[in-house]
């Protein structure tokens, strides 16, 4: 397992990590020569302007994408070299998503939501993740909605079914897609806050994609992408001073 300088250890790293689309002439470039590691238990927000490469970059570390060129790891497997169907059961077992639209199946009640995951996986879950399953249901405030469909769910109940299939599997890493995206203000900050326990409390690594300022403010630790490229990588911070900060990345390009 490879460390940082502080000794802290890397759930997930990339390396050059290059991704382009076209040839000659009209070749773009979505990433560019990008070096990162995700830390270990920490909560890392992704940031950017439209098209600075951070969903691309979430999609190839969570290997639904592929490098043009580059090496990508999830702690010590490197994921460049798998194939289609390697790759989707490291994301079964080793990956979890949360994504803005929810993506719950409708046809299944929120206990099956839930267990998604080991179903795919063809096995039931074993009598200790049953019981690290129902203690999720229990903090997530769910206990008393396993037997409802999703529709009978307030947007934020429904991400929070999608937190708790996420953190079912205790995977590597959770990439969270703008899982505020289609929540209130309020009920928002509700998911980030329950984000920030599943780090702190459990020690899960979350990386987080973003354009808002609030929701990065509830991570421990903050990269900004522009242009395909890392240019800066920086500690918990205010949404205020991530605010600042973006606003000059706006004014220099």
């Amino acid at each position: 397992m490879e460390n940082t300088s502080d000794g802290t250890e890397l759930v997930a790293r990339v390396e050059r990590l290059t991704k382009s689309y076209g040839t000659g002439a009209n070749r773009i470039d979505a990433l560019s020569e990008v070096s990162i590691g995700i830390r270990r238990g920490q909560f890392t927000a992704i940031m950017g302007p439209s098209g600075s490469g951070k969903s691309t970059l979430m999609h190839i570390m969570a290997g639904l994408d592929s490098p043009t060129s580059g090496r990508v790891h999830l702690a010590d497997t490197d994921i460049t070299s798998l194939d289609d169907g390697q790759l989707t059961v490291l994301r079964r077992r080793r990956v979890g998503f949360v994504f803005q639209s929810f993506n719950l199946v409708p046809t299944l009640d929120i206990a099956g939501n839930i267990l998604l995951p080991f179903e795919l996986d063809g096995r039931r879950p074993t009598e200790q993740e049953r019981a690290w399953i129902d203690q999720l249901v229990s903090s997530l405030g769910l206990t008393d909605r396993l037997r409802h469909r999703p529709h009978e769910l307030s947007g934020g109940q429904q991400q929070r079914v999608a937190i708790a299939r996420a953190l079912g599997t205790r995977p590597d890493l959770v990439f969270a897609d703008e899982p505020t995206g289609n929540l209130d203000s309020r009920t928002g900050r509700e998911v980030l806050s329950l984000l920030a326990a599943a780090s702190i409390d459990y020690g899960q690594s979350i990386a987080m994609v973003t354009h808002d300022p609030i929701a990065a403010s509830f991570a421990d630790r903050i990269l900004f992408l522009a242009d395909g490229r890392l240019v800066e990588d920086l500690p918990r911070s205010s949404a205020e001073d991530i605010s600042r900060y973006m606003l000059g990345m706006e004014r220099a390009s």
